[in-house]
């Protein structure tokens, strides 16, 4: 699946930080970044949430537009909120 990229926009100060944070581990910038995404990936992969989000398939072109187009449908009174269960997860 194609992505389309992503734009970042950092300031001045924030670049100079991190050429400066490159440059005191002896790293490419671009190491730097690849090393604290992965790191960032890492402790993801850790928590709850993304552990049961990790298999989840991607719905087909298809199925994404069907969804789209019955929440495009969607009224005011389906959104109200019918009821709500707590629950509560142990350590």
């Amino acid at each position: 699946m194609a992505v389309k990229a992503l734009s970042f926009r950092a300031d001045e100060s924030e670049i100079a930080e991190i050429k400066k944070a490159a440059s005191m581990f002896k790293m490419s910038v671009a190491g730097l970044l690849r090393e604290a995404v992965r790191e960032f990936i890492e402790n993801r992969r850790k928590e709850e949430f993304f552990r049961r989000l990790e298999n989840v398939e991607e719905a087909s072109p298809e199925e994404s537009a069907e969804i789209l187009a019955m929440i495009d449908s969607m009224t005011d009174d389906d959104w109200e909120t019918a009821s709500v269960k707590h629950v509560i997860l142990g350590a």
